[in-house]
């Protein structure tokens, strides 16, 4: 492969799920090369249907593209000797297993790192390690719970917190520990050491909810109950028309200004004192926005859009899945590209949305099956063929039917 600006660094994939495998899914998109170690049952996310063979779900084709896949019964010891192995020939190992289960397993980062003062470990954990939370367990519903993002669709109106219906949670660590790796892959450039890069998923949440809510929490004595106003506006949301919905962003000054004229009423912003300015429009933001929510229900979505995009105005269709997949934009731009899969036949992947102009296109792997390629990394690591035979014989290493 060898094509983009990670070519070269070589990543060990210990985790399961979402939140570690989207992390190494952009690093490979980057041209890493990844090595994504699974235990005999495979990753969860290989049995989430939709799925046209067993083991290969809709979800885990696209989180893991690019990856090497080795299959390992770590419960062995010539197996966790064989992980110690491709260990030593990456610059990167990240993981969500357990610190105390990966000191059991001799795969830890003082272990690893002992060994190669110049590997980056990243491990990935739902707490930071020296707080009270550090042993509880963590998936994407309960850090949104946690993180307080849940309990914001209550100032919005809902009848009960309500989670975000995408691992927003998970993603947004994924992206928290890609910058991680980065920045301690920068810095080993410069000192020759590598390190430990702990990305706590409560912590990451917490610093996301209240960087925009913090609000006068942030004051000593605090000046009120935290929030932004114009976020957790009740009718923040896409605007219903008289035949569907319209996303509409009316921000500025100028953009109010432009609002009020496009719909034949200039004289709002002079005759209105809650449209003012900045300030006073936010100490009233929940009664304009219930007053747009009204004005936009006069007329069709397309006569909103037409009008709006004349007036240089911030507005968007609202999509659906399919009508997302349709996009005009994201196909012209190749967002969308086609793929045959070796054995699951023909597919839509999606394009990353980074792109550098050193590289262009970065060619990809296609998703691997649960092994398929233990033999290939077993020999890179120095491993010779009797020594890989007798971790098939023993099935300690699994390898495709």
């Amino acid at each position: 492969m060898g094509a983009g600006p990670l070519a070269g660094i070589r990543v060990l994939d210990m985790t399961t799920v979402l939140f570690g495998p989207y992390a190494t899914q952009l690093l490979a998109e980057m041209g890493a090369e990844v090595i994504k170690l699974e235990a005999p049952e495979g990753d969860v996310t290989r049995h989430t249907e939709p799925a046209r063979n067993p083991g290969m779900g809709a979800i885990f084709l696209t989180l893991n593209r690019g990856k090497r896949g080795l299959c390992l019964d770590l419960k062995q010891p010539a197996a966790r000797d064989a992980a110690l192995a491709v260990a030593r020939t990456c610059d990167v190992v990240i993981t969500n297993v357990r610190p105390r289960a990966l000191q059991r397993l001799g795969l830890d980062s003082a272990t690893l790192r002992a060994a190669d003062p110049r590997l980056v470990f990243c491990a990935l954990v739902g707490f930071g390690q020296d707080g009270p939370y550090a042993e509880k367990p963590a998936y994407d519903d309960l850090i949104q719970g946690i993180g307080g993002l849940a309990h914001l669709a209550l100032a919005q109106g809902a009848a009960a917190p309500r989670y975000a219906p995408f691992a927003l949670a998970d993603r947004v660590g994924g992206m928290h520990a890609l910058s991680g790796i980065l920045a301690a892959l920068l810095e080993r450039s410069r000192t020759g050491l590598g390190q430990e890069v702990e990305v706590p998923m409560f912590e990451v949440m917490a610093s996301m909810v209240l960087g925009d809510h913090m609000g006068g929490l942030g004051f000593e004595p605090p000046t009120d109950q935290g929030g932004y106003a114009r976020l957790i506006s009740p009718d923040r949301k896409p605007y219903a028309t008289r035949d569907g919905f319209i996303g509409v962003m009316i921000y500025n000054q100028a953009q109010w200004e432009r609002f009020f004229a496009a719909i034949g009423t200039p004289e709002r912003m002079t005759q209105d004192p809650r449209l003012k300015n900045h300030t006073t429009r936010l100490r009233h933001i929940d009664e304009l926005y219930a007053e747009l929510a009204t004005i936009f229900a006069t007329r069709g979505t397309a006569e909103w859009l037409a009008l709006l995009e004349a007036a240089d105005l911030p507005c968007a269709p609202v999509h659906d899945l399919p009508s997302l997949r349709a996009d005009p934009h994201l196909n012209a731009r190749g967002f969308f590209q086609p793929e045959q899969h070796p054995s699951e036949g023909a597919l839509t992947r999606m394009a990353a949305p980074v792109r550098f102009s050193a590289h262009g296109e970065i060619p990809r792997r296609p998703t691997p099956r649960l092994g398929e390629h233990g033999r290939e990394v077993l020999r890179e690591a120095g491993l010779d063929e009797a020594a890989i035979a007798a971790l098939v014989a023993a099935r300690a290493l699994i390898l495709p039917d």
